[in-house]
């Protein structure tokens, strides 16, 4: 399992970790208009899922708004922004941000995204800073396991995993 820190302090992901290679393992989260949404939602597409514990905090509004930038520039790649945040308050940050270029998802009803990918803190019930690229026939070819999660993932290794992925 991939051993990761929340402000020094080691925490305990929920699920397996997945890997380069896996099929990727679907998940139910909310949109901003509670809508259902799954994996199979985004079928023939490339997807970079960055999982945040908080959009509305200082690394995380970073990252989106760098990843929202980014998405433009991407063909046939979606970008996912997976949070336990409320859905609403996904909306109302996006809104104030300007972010159109990705989805915002929510995972606070279930946690079947956290689960699933291995990134639920069972001692905050937040989700890992993490990202994964997954082809368009839905194999991992990118994983990082942020190993501190108040810190910055790789968004040039990020990126270019989901630029040469299929």
């Amino acid at each position: 399992m991939a051993k990761v820190t929340f402000k020094g302090n080691p925490v305990t992901l929920i699920g397996e970790e997945v890997k380069v290679g896996d099929t990727a393992p679907n998940f139910t989260v909310l949109s901003n208009d509670l809508k259902e949404v799954t994996l199979d939602d985004y079928e023939g597409k490339v997807k970079l899922i960055a999982a945040v514990p908080s959009i509305d905090t200082g690394v995380c509004a970073e990252e989106t708004r760098r990843f929202n930038e980014e998405a433009e520039k991407l063909e046939n790649v979606q970008v996912l922004t997976i949070s336990m945040d409320l859905p609403f308050a996904q909306a109302r940050w996006c809104a104030a941000e300007g972010i159109k270029n990705l989805d915002t998802l929510s995972d606070h009803r279930e946690g079947s995204f956290g689960k699933n990918y291995g990134v639920l803190m069972e001692e905050l019930r937040l989700l890992a800073r993490a990202i994964f690229v997954v082809d368009s026939s839905n194999k991992v070819t990118y994983v990082e396991y942020v190993p501190e999660v108040s810190t910055h993932p790789n968004y040039e290794a990020a990126l270019e995993a989901a630029r040469n992925a299929k």
